[in-house]
């Protein structure tokens, strides 16, 4: 008798790929590492590194160190971990260009594949939502430098955003991305410097604020602060997209990803170390969750040069263009693996319309929730804190150790092992506090406001 047929387990394969749009336009396999490390680096270091001298307010300087570093760590670990079962797909002949198709073939059950869904869609148009309220809130920061008493409200700027990004995101594929998403790597670094000189300049002025370094006094409180300020720092570090970020790398993308890791978190060393050092240094327990807002008090004069601050606003008002259409990706290559065509053209009418049709909705939709959220920060604290935690700290130990088996007893198996669980438990705390958080600033909220919550 004949040896049979190897069985392919694979749910989604490789032929299938022909006829799957989603594939062939938004997902297209043409990158280089380098713009792997691109996409991964805008989809990580954002605005939201200003907010770092906030969170080593909760925890002090030798604990915001420490977690700094150690989610660094994590999260690097977590995303090698990730690249290398997407790695022995591959190799085996099911190359994944999709989280959730990964985890419904790894973990072998047809739920995983909506879990990932859902929260991989939460959490990414959760961003897109915040990439556009943020990006209005900068505009409406310019105009009343320039017109201080002007009629213009938040949402008239949400809306110039809208249509802006209405434009860009008609851009039909993640790789196409790649050169917006160079120029956001630089933009994170230019901002990120700019607001670290304005930090030593106010340090070292005569208007320089008085530091304070100390934790609050209750025991309660400084636990409860502790924990928002780790879960805050967890959010930052996490992408929940990586799988789609190497499925446009170009076959074989064996190795490649861990290059694109490598150009990530050196950016991310430089900003976010420099960030956090140089606005805690200055402002200690009075960090803001903005460190620009710190740098511009409501009283008294600005402490650094207008100029300095307009320009930094400026690059982080076109970083969050980009930020806005990497996380949007998903939600395209769902659409376009509806709609689109996979035998016709990318460009064809019979492809190019829907996607107009479709990411013109889903933008103005987006749009439509920063306006009448300007509290959504609020709101997607808790979706991150459930979000974030189980596609970036979770999912991937346990994908690493369901196709590799490393023995219980290796040091692999219980560092993977404790990492889920102690993510889930800061996960579960993160969660807690963002909804406390949501209930204390409830009072503040009010539909179509032209002031953000913080």
């Amino acid at each position: 008798m004949g040896v049979p047929e190897p069985v392919c387990t694979d749910p989604f394969p490789e032929n299938r790929r022909e006829d799957d749009a989603g594939a062939a336009f938004v997902l297209e396999s043409k990158g280089e590492w380098w713009h792997a490390g691109f996409h991964l680096t805008t989809a990580i270091v954002g605005p939201t590194v200003l907010t770092l001298p906030y969170a080593f307010r909760g925890l002090g300087w030798a604990l915001g160190f420490f977690c700094l570093t150690v989610m660094g760590l994590v999260t690097f670990y977590s995303y090698y971990l990730m690249s290398l079962v997407l790695d022995h797909c591959e190799k085996s002949g099911r190359r994944h260009i999709r989280f959730r198709e990964l985890a419904a073939d790894v973990l072998g059950s047809g739920w995983m594949f909506y879990f990932v869904i859902f929260i991989q869609t939460a959490v990414n148009t959760g961003i897109s939502i915040g990439a556009i309220l943020l990006a209005g809130e900068c505009l409406q920061i310019m105009y009343s430098e320039l017109s201080p008493h002007g009629p213009l409200k938040l949402y008239h700027f949400i809306a110039m955003v809208t249509v802006i990004m209405i434009c860009l995101s008609q851009f039909p594929s993640f790789h196409s991305l790649r050169h917006i998403n160079l120029a956001s790597l630089f933009l994170s670094l230019g901002y990120t410097f700019l607001v670290v000189g304005a930090c030593i300049r106010a340090g070292t002025s005569k208007n320089a604020p008085p530091r304070d370094y100390s934790l609050e006094t209750s025991h309660l409180s400084r636990l409860f602060s502790a924990f928002t300020s780790i879960s805050i720092i967890a959010a930052i570090f996490g992408n929940g997209i990586l799988p789609e970020i190497q499925a446009t790398l170009a076959p074989p993308a064996t190795g490649k990803m861990l290059k694109g890791l490598m150009l990530c978190y050196s950016v991310i060393l430089v900003t976010f170390y420099s960030a956090s050092v140089s606005g805690y240094w200055v402002f200690g327990n009075k960090s803001n969750s903005n460190i620009l807002k710190s740098l511009m008090p409501d009283e008294g004069p600005s402490l650094a040069p207008t100029w300095v601050l307009g320009l930094a606003i400026a690059f982080i008002l076109l970083q969050l263009f980009a930020i806005g259409l990497v996380y949007s990706q998903v939600a395209y290559e769902i659409m376009e693996k509806n709609s689109a065509d996979a035998n016709k053209a990318v460009f064809s009418l019979r492809n190019l319309i829907p996607r107009i049709i479709l990411r013109t909705l889903y933008m103005t939709l987006c749009g439509f929730f920063a306006a009448m959220l300007p509290f959504f920060g609020d709101i997607n604290g808790v979706v991150g804190a459930v979000g974030f935690i189980p596609l970036d700290f979770v999912l991937p130990m346990l994908l690493y150790n369901m196709t590799f088996k490393p023995k219980k007893s290796s040091i692999t198996f219980w560092v993977n092992t404790s990492i889920m669980i102690i993510f889930s438990c800061a996960g579960l705390l993160g969660s807690f506090s963002s909804i406390r958080k949501l209930v204390l600033d409830a009072n503040k909220f009010k539909l179509f406001s032209s002031d953000v919550v913080d």
